[in-house]
Parts: C-alpha cells; sequence; structure tokens
C-alpha cells in the first residue's frame, strides 16, 4: 500500500500561507515565495530581538545625556559621580526620572557632582 502524501502537504502549506497574511502580492498567495518570506521573516525577528535592547540603551543613555546637561554635567561625568556616591540605578530607571520627574533627576546631579569634587 502506498502513502499519500497530499494531506501532509496542503496542512504544511497553509501553516506558511496563513504566517505569510498581509505580505505584499505573491509573498501572501504563493507557497513557494511565502514560504522564502516567512522564514527570512523569522530569522530577521530574532535578530530585531536583539537589536532592540541595543536601541533601547542607546535611547536611554541619550535621554540622561541631555537632562544633565540641561543640570550642568555631562553624562560620563554624572555616570561616574552616581557610581562614586554608590547609588546603583540602571540607565532605563535613570531615563524614566529624566523624562518623568525633573526635581528628583535634578537632585540626582547635585549629588553626583558633590562626589564628582
Amino acid at each position: 500500500m502506498r502513502v499519500k502524501r497530499g494531506l501532509a502537504a496542503k496542512k504544511r502549506h497553509k501553516k506558511y500561507l496563513k504566517m505569510a497574511k498581509g505580505y505584499r502580492s505573491a509573498g501572501s498567495r504563493l507557497y513557494r515565495t511565502a514560504r522564502e518570506r516567512v522564514e527570512r521573516a523569522l530569522c530577521m525577528s530574532y535578530t530585531g530581538r536583539k537589536l532592540r535592547k541595543r536601541d533601547m540603551r542607546s535611547l536611554w543613555i541619550q535621554r540622561i545625556n541631555a537632562a544633565a546637561r540641561i543640570n550642568g554635567m555631562s553624562y560620563s561625568r554624572f555616570m561616574n559621580g552616581l557610581t562614586k556616591a554608590g547609588i546603583e540605578l540602571n540607565r532605563k530607571v535613570l531615563a524614566d526620572l529624566a523624562v518623568s520627574d525633573a526635581a528628583a533627576f535634578a537632585k540626582l546631579v547635585d549629588t553626583a557632582k558633590a562626589e564628582a569634587n
């Protein structure tokens, strides 16, 4: 008795075409093109998850730098002052403070200035 593989192939095709929903032209209609695009998209999404972490850290540093300069201090001196003062806040929290609570951030800058000197 021979093995009929039509059902398995149809299932596989449907899986890829479902994942390719929303892609333009042949990318969402033709199995082969859809599979190529989906596989590439999955690789890129893995890479994107790594890049997002870098991008966010970079954004936090820019925000901290801008807020520190408004208070008359550079980013590197500010971070060095915090380290010497024993204040262990990560960049995400510092950036959030810089945006949402300028007064608290200004106090941190003053503390960092006192330690830097």
